[in-house]
């Protein structure tokens, strides 16, 4: 009975042994897989589309993580400062991964992926890029900045201004987009009807009597002497007006 008991306790021992082993083997297979699948420090360093899309996964997941760590505001200024400069370092690496994606033939996240993780900071004015999430905002110093007016644009030179000079500027071209010229053509034929039918207007009279015919070939009509003398004695008039008091 008593080398049975012995058995079955050694039986038991090794079984323990031998189940503590497995785990300490999948432990290692683990650690060791982990290490062979590590994150390349450069994205350029990939070349596998689905993996390049892994690796952007996980810093999407690392930064949600760190985000949600961030609002407790008692973690104390140092930490929250380490925090909120992880994550916007994260945030450099995953347009780095989205730029190779797009590089690879991956769809452009720049444009239709999500930017809720970009929107959970706010930027400061004069600082591009750099954002503030969670309870950074309220750090000491920081508050500051965002009650700041931003700075007013810089005024560009006469150079720069010349360079959107060209041909369109002046209208050179206007005629080239073959809209303008049948537009002109349409709105110069109807000036051009509109003008006959004033002309038309005013010139249809009736046709004058033949008393106001006979009266008016019997006015004399003036020689060329006449309105010498006529033109001199208006000069005259003119003169006196202008000098005589």
């Amino acid at each position: 009975m008593f080398n049975y008991v012995l058995l079955f306790q050694a039986r038991n021992a090794e079984k323990a042994m031998t189940t503590l082993a497995r785990w300490r083997a999948a432990q290692s297979n683990e650690g060791a897989r982990k290490e062979q699948e590590r994150r390349p420090y450069l994205a350029s360093e990939c070349r596998d589309l689905r993996k390049a899309e892994k690796w952007r996964m996980q810093i999407i997941r690392e930064i949600a993580k760190k985000v949600a760590q961030i609002q407790n505001a008692g973690l104390g200024e140092f930490r929250i400062r380490d925090l909120n400069d992880e994550i916007n370092k994260l945030l450099r690496e995953k347009r780095h991964w989205e730029a190779q994606i797009k590089e690879l033939g991956g769809p452009d996240y720049s444009r239709v992926g999500p930017r809720m993780l970009d929107h959970e900071g706010r930027e400061v004015p004069g600082n591009r890029g750099y954002k503030y999430f969670g309870a950074a905002k309220e750090l000491p110093g920081v508050r500051e900045l965002f009650e700041q007016e931003p700075p007013p644009p810089p005024r560009k030179t006469r150079a720069e201004l010349m360079k959107d000079i060209d041909a369109d500027y002046y209208g050179y071209r206007d005629d080239d987009d073959g809209i303008l010229l049948p537009l002109e053509q349409k709105a110069e034929q109807e000036a051009r009807e509109r003008a006959v039918e004033e002309w038309l207007a005013q010139n249809e009279k009736e046709p004058e009597s033949e008393e106001e015919i006979e009266a008016t070939a019997q006015k004399p009509i003036p020689s060329q002497q006449d309105i010498q003398e006529a033109l001199l004695a208006r000069k005259k008039q003119e003169l006196l007006e202008k000098y005589v008091l």
